[in-house]
């Protein structure tokens, strides 16, 4: 075992242990992982499950670089915003071109360039230095028998996955006092755990039939094997991120291809050469009572309140309280019944601007990838320019809203004289304190520099809510340094915002909190248009009509057409009773999903959650009919 001690074999050994301890930098830093012990063993067996199988370090290293060049990105990611490498990242990653990259980065690219170059030589080092190195060749006969024992743990853990595992009896005494005698009436815990149905009818067949004739796994044999700790292994974790990411992109296609053909055949009316911005700004969870702007008796709007050509739309509701279904609503004409349903068969607005000449960007401070944001992303990508700028996720420490001012002021300079852009933000997501900066730490106690705070102990009630009100003060300043933008532009500029949702926060007696409930709270949402001195001069009766509207009943459903009707764009199917910058602006019934498809306007308002209840059942006939 001499051969451990040379140079050459302790700069491999070493190095790979260096790559491997990426999973546990978190506790360089004084944090915790989770099931560290069992995280630490499944880098054990997964290293040596690799290298039988690969037998050479000359062989498998080549399949390490793609993890030694990411480890940086790792490092910083759980450095600066407390996670490390996402589906979300790769897309990143693979989806920035050269130009954005550089654009981005600015003279911090050569500073990546210098360390793509010193990871580059260091892998080549340790490239010459396994092939100089066969003593590491696996040549002993226990190569094949962890090959055999790999083989036979992972049949057994498919079948188990697959099949079902047959339930362990558990005796649970009613008291520590129990006799034997009490034993025989004691209960038994039913751990039995159902295997993953088949989507094929083919293997869903066998899959019966073998639980049938074989019967479920004994519990004896259930390997205690989990995916969230494998991902969490570095390197071998990379390639479940892989496999997610390249489910996501084939997700996306299919999306895309269900309307690749779909046209709006949009018409400009007007001078295609006449510049002019069209502005939207999602928001996020923001809810409409906790507006300044809005009558709430905190001073949360202090910039946008002083802003004379802004309108707040009094009376705005989102159909679902989820972003991932209400975003579609809003960009699209997906109707709200249609909400639930995955993908749609048209596109989204951005693709009528496209055709009626104007250039599209989509700027987003959320996330691309997942489950709750690939819906999103599928319309997003309409878009001529799309940038994802979101690096910590949600609940994490991610970056402020003020990184997407910097890509804005690039979009509005944009030669092109039409433009259509998108901001979405990340708002008055949870975790609220970390919406912000400290500036606007005004509200106090607050949540602030708090990084896991106990959100369920009402204890923090008043503290959960102060953030909140601090994150839509910083809102207000971000929405305002967005107008300020528009103003120096110099165009003919105009813009929308509306949040996907509200929030529920333990309102009064309510022991509810954030979103994805049916309380009024989350329904009704807070949305204006803000236009400059020159579309009002030029649109006059459109103004007009907006300033008649802006106590009337909406949905986002109406999003859509007004936001074409804004632009003073036309097609053959156009539905102007949904603008509502349009005179013929007309009431439909606003959807929202409470228990049900429920009519907003006819439901009761139930208990200090403020539960939407609907008075009566929708009738099957009219909700086949809606649109």
């Amino acid at each position: 075992m001499r051969f451990l001690l040379r140079p050459r074999t302790c700069f491999l050994l070493i190095s790979y242990l260096l790559l491997s301890a990426v999973a546990f930098f978190s506790l360089f830093l004084g944090k915790t992982i989770s099931h560290p012990s069992q995280l630490l063993v499944t880098e054990i067996i997964a290293w040596m499950v690799f290298w039988a199988v690969m037998q050479r370090p000359r062989w498998f290293h080549y399949l390490l670089l793609p993890a030694m060049l990411a480890a940086p990105v790792e490092i910083y990611l759980r450095l600066y915003f407390g996670q490390g490498i996402s589906t979300h990242h790769l897309g990143i990653i693979v989806e920035t071109s050269p130009s954005e990259a550089m654009e981005f980065l600015g003279q911090k690219i050569w500073l990546l360039v210098l360390l793509l170059l010193i990871l580059t030589s260091w892998w080549w080092a340790l490239l010459k230095a396994a092939k100089a190195t066969p003593e590491l060749e696996w040549r002993h006969v226990s190569r094949w028998i962890v090959i055999a024992l790999a083989l036979a743990v992972a049949t057994v853990w498919q079948y188990g996955t697959i099949v079902g595992i047959a339930a362990t009896p558990i005796v649970a005494r009613s008291s520590p006092d129990s006799s034997e005698e009490d034993d025989a009436e004691s209960t038994v815990v039913n751990t039995e755990t159902k295997g993953k149905p088949f989507s094929n009818p083919l293997l869903e067949q066998w899959r019966l039939s073998a639980a049938k004739t074989l019967g479920k796994l004994p519990p004896w044999a259930n390997i205690p094997y989990s995916e969230d700790v494998m991902t969490q292994t570095w390197p071998f974790g990379l390639v479940s991120y892989a496999i997610d990411f390249w489910t996501e992109r084939n997700y996306l296609k299919q999306l895309a291809e269900k309307n690749r053909n779909f046209r709006f055949h949009a018409t400009l009316e007007g001078d295609l050469n006449a510049p002019q911005t069209v502005l939207l700004v999602i928001g996020e969870s923001s809810r409409f009572d906790r507006w300044g702007l809005n009558g709430y008796p905190r001073d949360t709007n202090p910039r946008l309140t002083a802003e004379s050509n802004l309108v707040s739309l009094k009376d705005m509701v989102t159909p679902v309280t989820a972003t991932r279904l209400s975003v579609p609503i809003i960009i699209s004409r997906k109707p709200a019944t249609m909400g639930l349903k995955a993908g749609f068969s048209e596109k989204s607005f951005l693709a009528a601007f496209k055709e009626a000449g104007f250039k599209t960007f989509w700027i987003s401070n959320q996330m691309s990838f997942g489950k709750f944001d690939t819906p999103v992303s599928a319309f997003a990508n309409e878009a001529d320019v799309t940038e994802f700028l979101n690096l910590g996720g949600f609940t994490n420490s991610s970056n402020f809203d003020d990184v997407l001012l910097a890509p804005l002021s690039r979009a509005i300079l944009d030669p092109r004289p039409k433009k259509l852009i998108v901001l979405h933000t990340l708002g008055n997501h949870w975790n609220y304190s970390h919406r912000y900066p400290k500036d606007f730490d005004h509200w106090q106690p607050s949540l602030f520099g708090i990084v896991d705070p106990e959100y369920t102990d009402l204890k923090n009630k008043d503290a959960l809510n102060n953030s909140y009100d601090n994150s839509v003060l910083y809102t207000d300043h971000i929405l305002a340094e967005v107008i300020q933008r528009l103003k120096a532009s110099d165009q003919l500029t105009s813009m929308m915002y509306v949040s996907d949702h509200g929030q529920t926060l333990y309102d009064g007696s309510c022991q509810l909190a954030f979103h994805g409930h049916n309380t009024q709270f989350e329904f009704h949402i807070p949305s204006f248009i803000w236009f400059s001195d020159a579309y009002q001069a030029q649109f006059s009766d459109k103004i007009e009509q907006l300033r008649k509207h802006q106590q009337f009943k909406l949905s986002t459903e109406n999003v859509f057409h007004t936001l074409l009707d804004m632009g003073n764009i036309h097609t053959p199917d156009e539905k102007l009773d949904w603008s509502i910058l349009n005179s013929h602006l007309k009431k439909h019934t606003r959807y929202v999903d409470s228990n049900g498809w429920t009519d907003y306007d006819n439901a009761d308002i139930s208990g200090a959650c403020h539960e939407m209840i609907a008075k009566k059942p929708i009738p099957k006939k009219k909700k086949k009919k809606l649109r």
